[in-house]
């Protein structure tokens, strides 16, 4: 099996290490297999793919898109390391506003699924990060939405205390 999935305290929230297969050329590994995705309980479709660069401590997020455009979102480092974090936002959910948060690396290849519901954002831990995450909806700047990522409500405790963030981001409101 080329992938290995597990169910983190939240979940709905899924933490993936793909199977990587090392030589001296360098490696090779799957990222996304829709049969092994489904059997692991992820059925949506991905059909849109973002690329992102970004600095030593800054903050992206948290950012949602409101239904019917809701998205969730398969995330990977590619490059660098980033603190990813995922938070409930389902209001009916028995996990609502309750945060999971995990590294992902170019080391290890681990991906994250985060589906509908919820709100994400990632911090960048190393000097720069790539990180690539597909989408289950098109990006809509009519759905779009997100929340202050030092919400108290919410109290993620983010690996660093003072990000860098963008002028869009630093203007989301709280809860």
């Amino acid at each position: 099996m080329p992938f290995e999935f597990k169910k983190l305290k939240i979940p709905e929230i899924i933490l993936i290490s793909p199977r990587i297969f090392p030589d001296a050329r360098g490696f090779f590994l799957e990222t996304y297999k829709k049969t092994e995705f489904v059997k692991a309980g992820i059925k949506e479709n991905l059909v849109q793919e973002n690329h992102s660069w970004s600095k030593k401590n800054v903050l992206r997020g948290l950012h949602f898109q409101k239904s019917p455009k809701a998205q969730g979102k398969l995330v990977q480092c590619l490059r660098g390391k980033i603190f990813d974090v995922a938070v409930d936002i389902r209001k009916k959910s028995a996990t609502f506003l309750k945060w999971v948060g995990v590294e992902l690396s170019q080391d290890h290849g681990e991906m994250i699924y985060i589906p509908k519901g919820f709100a994400h954002g990632f911090l960048v831990l190393s000097n720069s990060a790539d990180v690539v995450y597909k989408c289950t909806a098109e990006y809509s700047p009519k759905h779009e939405s997100g929340i202050i990522f030092n919400d108290p409500k919410i109290n993620i405790l983010w690996p660093v205390p003072n990000p860098l963030l963008s002028d869009k981001d630093k203007k989301l409101p709280r809860l």
